[in-house]
């Protein structure tokens, strides 16, 4: 996330933090598009990790892209920790161990965010480049320990930082080793906001399965497929996870905020100041009763910036954020987009992708959540393996870009971009690729991932 909300508007009501994702629907003609994806730097001629500081820093790749797209940067205790677009709505963020983030904006079909990917990646090229600097295209960092991980002086993070090992055993992997890619989508209403939920939780683990991408920890296999997905298992209880409630009768907007509200906090934000509040209640911030901040009341960019630190396998904010997959090459990226997009912006796709995942108990569903880090494909529910039921959800996913009819210049729809996943569904995950490598021309070294696996 590249910077946090701004606004002081009170919210003194239950029904206000409940109206705050309700302002988020938007007519179906109206849907856009985001994409985010991080990516791991390194420095190219000893494989190490950038830290923030020096003249070949993050800092200073921050200052490279500046200069070349004349975005905005975003300050934070006098450092830039990210640029925003005037206009458009796009960012970069640095996350916690230097990932580098394109926040994009919200376009109208997965060729416009191809595009927006494609011009992103040449700016960070052109900064990159002469700080020899490159990106690595996996799900975690394949060689360095977390110890060997340098943090990025980020204010929120430092909070978080501390609070982490406080909740979980693997929390700090999360922030400083892993890299995610996930696609921000519109709903129309409550009852399509909760359609798409339960479609999303639910098929969480089959783009996970398809996008598996992170098999090296610490320079070996680390016995994933991906490993990223299983470090979200042990980061906090409170925050992650397949949300069982979303599939509950009656839930909607009250029922994720009440959510939200039981969850506890990291920070409140006063200026350019963060609060250390974790473990604190947002209902005592509503009344003044935070002990470390006596007095002082929510504001909608409180809520917002709460909403921002949740992190089920599906989010909602004021769009829904499909939140499982590792981050991969650029077709990957465009293909995580097309997955979704074609099962849940077309009716009749979304109507199939809820008779796909009917009879899927909340038992079958951790279940599955549970085995397809380490299984992909291989794992099973309702007596199909995940490869069977991939197929089914791209099948759908396919007839929902061809209702959508978006075409490119060349005619194109936006099917081709799922042509990664159909590949994948009929052999293997990326990560069983690197596993092949690794085991034959690599000859047991994860240095030539630094090659083969860039940006």
């Amino acid at each position: 996330m590249a910077r946090d909300e701004s606004d002081a508007t009170p919210l003194t009501t239950r029904d206000a933090l409940i109206e705050w994702f309700a302002q988020g629907e938007k007519p179906k003609d109206a849907f856009l598009i985001g994409t985010e994806h991080e990516k791991v730097p390194f420095y190219r001629a000893d494989l190490a990790p950038v830290p923030y500081e020096g003249e070949r820093g993050i800092g200073a790749l921050l200052d490279g892209v500046q200069r070349a797209t004349g975005w905005e940067p975003i300050i934070d205790a006098g450092r830039v920790i990210g640029l925003a677009a005037a206009e458009g709505g796009g960012a970069i963020s640095i996350e916690p161990g230097g990932q580098f983030e394109l926040s994009g904006a919200p376009l109208p079909d997965v060729h416009a965010t191809s595009l927006e990917l494609a011009q992103h990646l040449d700016a960070a090229r052109a900064a990159a480049d002469p700080l020899g600097i490159g990106f690595l295209t996996l799900g975690m960092s394949p060689k360095w320990t977390r110890g060997e991980t340098p943090v990025m002086p980020k204010s929120r993070y430092r909070i978080m930082q501390a609070y982490m090992p406080k909740v979980g055993t693997l929390g700090l992997d999360m922030m400083l080793r892993t890299a995610t890619v996930q696609v921000n989508l519109d709903f129309a209403s409550e009852a399509d906001m909760v359609r798409k939920m339960r479609v999303g939780l639910a098929l969480q683990p089959v783009a996970t399965a398809l996008f598996a991408n992170s098999p090296f920890t610490d320079g070996r296999p680390n016995g994933f497929l991906s490993r990223r997905s299983e470090i979200w298992r042990h980061t906090d209880p409170d925050r992650t996870g397949m949300l069982p409630r979303a599939f509950e009768p009656g839930f909607g907007y009250e029922a994720y905020a009440d959510w939200l509200l039981d969850m506890p906090m990291y920070f409140v934000k006063r200026g350019e100041t963060y609060h250390d509040v974790s473990g604190a209640s947002f209902r005592d911030l509503m009344e003044g009763r935070l002990a470390a901040l006596p007095g002082e009341r929510a504001t909608r960019s409180d809520w917002a910036n709460h909403a921002s630190t949740a992190f089920p396998e599906v989010r909602l904010k004021r769009f829904l954020e499909m939140r499982g997959a590792d981050v991969g090459d650029p077709g990957m990226i465009a293909a995580q987009a097309a997955f979704w997009v074609g099962l849940l912006y077309d009716d009749a796709a979304l109507d199939g992708a809820l008779d796909l995942i009917d009879g899927w108990d909340a038992a079958a569903r951790e279940a599955l959540r549970a085995e397809v880090p380490r299984l992909g494909l291989a794992a099973e529910i309702g007596g199909r393996s995940v490869r069977e039921v991939a197929r089914d959800a791209l099948g759908l996913a396919e007839a929902g870009l061809k209702a959508r009819a978006r075409r490119d210049g060349q005619g194109r729809d936006e099917t081709l971009h799922l042509a990664p996943l159909h590949a994948i569904a009929a052999s293997r995950t990326r990560a069983e690729d690197l596993l092949a490598l690794y085991e034959g021309p690599w000859n047991g070294s994860v240095d030539p991932a630094f090659g083969a696996c860039t940006f």
